[in-house]
């Protein structure tokens, strides 16, 4: 199919994503759409919650297999829009509306590459798949599905990246402190004020290194990014509860960081969850050195995304710019969407690794 008629079908297609609300685990709708739409292009669908894949034909379990993903659900609209968000807007060459720019740019340039790599011999396998619960790292995200897929050996992970090789990403740890006090009243010298206790703690998280330090993604950083304290104003609280985001990079696990940071500290410390590590791709991948040829550099991505939960190589690119991504008036421009479909074809087409 010629490249013009994919961008135009790609457009008419993002435009329908951002019309049809597709909040972090409210995806059913949007997942609908698309599926029908793969249907309707003549593609045998799979799916698996809101979770939609097609596999191209002439499968062969003796080839490497690429992954072509990005993720159909959004973050809420903040309250500082000033049209509809779910009313795609046009204006020359910029639509604007919700998830225009993450990730719908991307997803919907993926497909097309997957059209048009599908209709040529490749020494690939290829996948496409459209999936849920991105934004809020959920269960039920491309994850879910992995062991469905089969063996994978690379996935084009759709993020803004203006079309360049995010090679690494910081892993995600949230945490969970509380510190311990003991009550008494307001106006007496009496208990053990557990805001005071709290502040050497939280003075530590603000002041700590790690030792490692990535070339590709610096120190590890770590933010306190919420606390809690206190009942009633004459109370001295025996509590203080908080949180910490964490953002790991390559040179040490999720569960590593942890083990470092509870023997430092003098407080409880619990992790939500140990699976959002960090990713990176060797320089020498063949898709990193067709990558080069084609002029694309190559940097470290602080944010996370769905490469967190691939066990195996990831490549982070798409249209759009990161700093667009939860923002009011968000929006992609078309000649954005254009460069990802051809860029996304000149990177993948005959490649070999």
């Amino acid at each position: 199919m010629p490249i013009e008629q994919l961008c135009k079908e790609s457009i008419e297609m993002l435009k329908m994503m951002i019309s049809i609300p597709s909040l972090s685990r409210e995806e059913k709708t949007v997942a609908d759409m698309i599926q029908g739409l793969l249907v309707s292009m003549g593609l045998q669908t799979q799916r698996s919650k809101n979770n939609c894949w097609v596999v191209a034909p002439g499968y062969d379990s003796s080839r490497p297999t690429i992954l072509l993903n990005s993720h159909v659900d959004t973050v809420r609209p903040t309250g500082e829009w000033d049209s509809d968000p779910y009313t795609p807007v046009l204006e020359d060459d910029r639509l604007t509306g919700l998830g225009s720019n993450d990730a719908g740019a991307a997803l919907v340039s993926l497909l097309a590459a997957f059209r048009y790599l599908a209709e040529v011999p490749q020494h690939y396998n290829l996948i496409f798949a459209a999936t849920a619960e991105e934004e809020v790292s959920g269960i039920n995200n491309v994850g879910s599905i992995l062991a469905e897929l089969g063996k994978v050996d690379l996935a084009i992970v759709g993020e803004p990246t203006e079309m360049q090789m995010a090679v690494a990403e910081k892993g995600l740890l949230v945490l969970d402190g509380l510190v311990q006090g003991r009550a008494g009243h307001a106006a007496r010298d009496e208990g053990l004020n557990a805001i005071m206790e709290a502040m050497p703690v939280l003075e530590f998280f603000r002041d700590y290194r790690f030792d490692k330090v990535s070339d590709l993604l610096g120190p590890v950083k770590m933010t306190v990014t919420g606390i809690n304290a206190g009942t009633q104003h004459n109370v001295v609280p025996d509590k203080c509860s908080f949180m910490v985001d964490v953002r790991v990079n390559e040179c040490y696990s999720n569960e590593e960081v942890y083990n470092i940071l509870r023997g430092k500290v003098n407080c409880e410390l619990k992790a939500r969850s140990f699976r959002l590590n960090s990713s990176s791709i060797p320089l020498d991948h063949p898709v990193i050195e067709r990558g080069k040829m084609l002029g694309l550099t190559t940097f470290g991505s602080p944010t996370t995304s769905d490469q967190a939960v691939m066990p195996f190589n990831t490549l982070k690119i798409g249209p759009g710019d990161s700093a667009r991504s939860h923002t009011s008036n968000e929006y992609i421009l078309l000649s954005e969407i254009r460069n990802g479909i051809e860029t996304y074809i000149k990177l993948l087409d005959g490649l070999q690794f």
